[in-house]
């Protein structure tokens, strides 16, 4: 099964806007955004964020990205409009404010359905913690799980893939690693639930991304991949394979071979250091195309199987340095 549909962050395309709008006065717009994404070679898909992308009606941003020659992925919803928000979106102590987070989720959800996507991308990144004695954990799980459930059930034919990150902005997160992520899928119990596995979130909750990707495709549905690197020590969104490229290649591996056949989406900074984000995109393209080569190759090599089989890891190192000095 091939993989090729590949996706980015928008907002990664206002990286430098001096260099593409020489006369732009303030921030380029969402579709100013999309325009230059569009530029990119390979590219094939846009996720926006809710509500930030999609003030206006729907199916009329979707008309306009489409002009471009480009899908829509999917949404992915963001808790910001209200400043309240910072104490929680579905874990607030405020009732008022966790049924605003859940209606905003559900109206998210109805402009992904408008759009022609079927796939909304929830990180709830508000929901934590920062000192000891500051929660009720049981409280607060409970109502992390009932607000998931809840906008799972608002429209069953919609995925809602759950994206997990150890901190930022709350010192801790409720759900900061798969484990968790998958025990909150599990009772929120909705079939249309999955998990989001952003690599550089998995590198510094210290996992390993492809026993993460498998422990996902055994217990739930693996339905978005964000590709990016980081010296796991925080969301560093650096270009795919920077600096964990053995890992990378397996990640992919593993998705292709437990059948995964969604976009894999660039979740990188470009705007960080002001990197042409058009050209980190193709790059990023490119890295993945020759590390999908690399991994076709190690299909077709029995000599890793049989590594794999005696746990032979010296073998089976030198058999994916064979693979990945051949695709240079």
């Amino acid at each position: 099964m091939s993989i090729t549909r590949f996706a980015t962050r928008l907002n990664s395309f206002a990286s430098s806007p001096h260099t593409f709008w020489p006369d732009l006065k303030g921030k380029p717009s969402m579709l100013q955004m999309a325009e230059r994404a569009s530029k990119a070679q390979g590219l094939t898909d846009l996720d926006l964020n809710f509500p930030d992308h999609v003030s206006d009606d729907p199916q009329a941003v979707a008309r306009q990205i489409s002009d471009l020659g480009l899908s829509i992925n999917g949404l992915a919803m963001r808790y910001y409009t209200n400043p309240a928000f910072k104490l929680g979106a579905f874990t607030n102590p405020d009732k008022v404010v966790r049924r605003e987070a859940i209606d905003l989720t559900k109206r998210g959800i109805d402009a992904a359905r408008a759009m022609g996507s079927n796939l909304m991308t929830i990180w709830l990144g508000q929901d934590g913690f920062d000192y000891n004695f500051q929660v009720d954990y049981a409280q607060v799980w409970d109502w992390e799980v009932e607000g998931i459930r809840e906008v799972a059930e608002h429209d069953p034919d919609c995925l809602i893939s759950i994206e997990y990150k150890p901190n930022e902005p709350r010192s801790y997160s409720l759900l900061p690693d798969a484990a968790t992520t998958l025990l909150a899928i599990h009772e929120a119990g909705s079939p249309n639930l999955g998990v989001t596995l952003d690599f550089a979130h998995v590198l510094y909750a210290d996992e390993q991304p492809a026993f993460v990707a498998s422990l996902i495709h055994r217990r739930s549905r693996l339905l978005g991949v964000h590709l990016n690197d980081g010296y796991a020590k925080r969301d560093d969104g650096l270009m795919v394979g920077a600096v964990h490229l053995r890992a990378t290649l397996e990640l992919l591996r593993q998705i292709r071979r437990d059948g995964y056949d969604g976009a894999l989406y660039f979740d990188t900074f470009p705007d960080a250091s002001g990197l042409d984000p058009v050209a980190e995109c193709e790059v990023n393209i490119a890295t993945v195309r020759r590390l999908m080569a690399a991994a076709d190759r190690l299909d077709h090599d029995n000599r890793l199987g049989n590594a794999i089989e005696r746990q032979d890891a010296v073998a089976s190192q030198a058999i994916v340095n064979e693979a990945l000095l051949a695709s240079a």
